[in-house]
């Protein structure tokens, strides 16, 4: 086992702090974005500056998403390789987990690109793209319960469960405010603020928390050898 294997290279902390604050701005977009959108608002500023800050907080996002791809490719402990960052499931390293990573992040360039073409797409079109934004982000939690070696760690549990109510909460909120009709939408929301809490924990207890899980999840010699 390497000092490296239990340390951990300055790529591999850029790479999860790059991972940890993308996840806290996606969340934050997402919460601003559930919150916002409906009748009722829970800010007395003009939709101007909220859309304002939610479209700020989309590009930070992207910027720290940007950083984390990057070091995490060119971390020498991992080797992922640069078709890994947009083709899902194919590392040899925790190939389900930075696969959900990996279709996280192509919703959301998906996003960026349409949000570039808008104007061409028309309103009606982006905005049936725009709710990928919603789907990538349990996607991203996911990713970084399975990958984060610092999974089991209080601070980084804390910051998941901080994440998750935050979500869940800006959705039963904005239910509670939603005026009648669009039952279909309403319950798809309302069964998925109450599925992820649920398959997350299930997964964590069953997963990460328990001793040697990393090596399970793991298909790569170099995990055997050592995790981080």
């Amino acid at each position: 086992m390497t000092t490296l294997a239990l340390t951990g290279s300055p790529l591999w902390y850029a790479g999860r702090a790059g991972g940890t604050l993308t996840l806290i701005l996606l969340t934050a977009t997402v919460v601003l974005g559930i919150a916002a959108g409906g009748r009722a608002s829970p800010w007395r500023i003009g939709r101007f500056e909220v859309g304002l800050l939610h479209r700020n907080l989309s590009l930070l996002t992207l910027v720290f998403l940007a950083v984390h791809v990057v070091t995490a490719v060119l971390d020498p402990f991992v080797q992922l390789g640069w078709a890994v960052s947009l083709v899902p499931f194919g590392a040899s390293y925790r190939p389900l987990w930075l696969g959900l990573g990996t279709v996280a992040l192509d919703l959301l360039l998906a996003l960026l690109v349409t949000s570039a073409l808008r104007r061409r797409l028309g309103v009606r079109r982006w905005k049936a793209v725009h709710w990928l934004a919603y789907a990538a982000w349990p996607l991203a939690l996911f990713h970084s319960a399975g990958t984060g070696t610092d999974t089991r760690l209080p601070l980084q549990l804390w910051l998941y469960a901080a994440c998750l109510m935050s979500v869940v909460g800006a959705v039963w909120w904005r239910l509670a405010k939603a005026g009648p009709g669009r039952g279909v939408r309403r319950l798809t929301a309302a069964l998925g603020a109450t599925a992820v809490p649920v398959v997350l924990t299930a997964f964590l207890a069953t997963g990460p928390l328990q001793p040697g899980w990393a090596q399970r999840a793991a298909t790569t010699t170099i995990l055997l050898g050592g995790g981080r």
